[in-house]
């Protein structure tokens, strides 16, 4: 590193427009929360109703339940479909994005799990102040 106040600088490896436009950023801000990967674990075996989502998470409460449909829905992950008179309820399932994720997060979990015993585990919901 160059101490001559007159050598150029460089700038930032990443800038803030870089990460905010990243995609993957964006799908990690979408998914990285603490009931997306529950809710598609489960719509990936086949279409549930929100009562069987509900019966199924263990913890969600119902309005976290329906912010998480909403968030998946809006990224174009989850489908939403009612069929039949209003009382039948409401029946979500993955779209073919949703689907071609799946794979993605199973490979990704299967890495996970193989890396367990090297993986940083936080000291708390934020972990450690500093550690990288």
């Amino acid at each position: 590193m160059s101490t001559d106040p007159a050598a150029p600088r460089a700038g930032p490896v990443v800038t803030v427009e870089a990460y905010e436009n990243c995609p993957v950023t964006g799908l990690l801000r979408r998914i990285g929360d603490k009931w997306s990967p529950a809710v598609i674990r489960l719509l990936a075996v086949r279409g549930h109703g929100f009562n069987e989502l509900d019966r199924a998470i263990e913890g969600i409460s119902r309005r976290m339940l329906t912010r998480t449909l909403r968030g998946l829905e809006e990224a174009g992950l989850v489908a939403r479909a009612t069929s039949g008179p209003p009382w039948a309820g409401t029946e979500y399932s993955l779209t073919e994005a949703g689907r071609s994720l799946r794979e993605q997060l199973l490979a990704l979990g299967l890495w996970a799990d193989a890396h367990r015993s090297s993986l940083v585990r936080p000291a708390g919901p934020r972990g450690p102040r500093g550690s990288a």
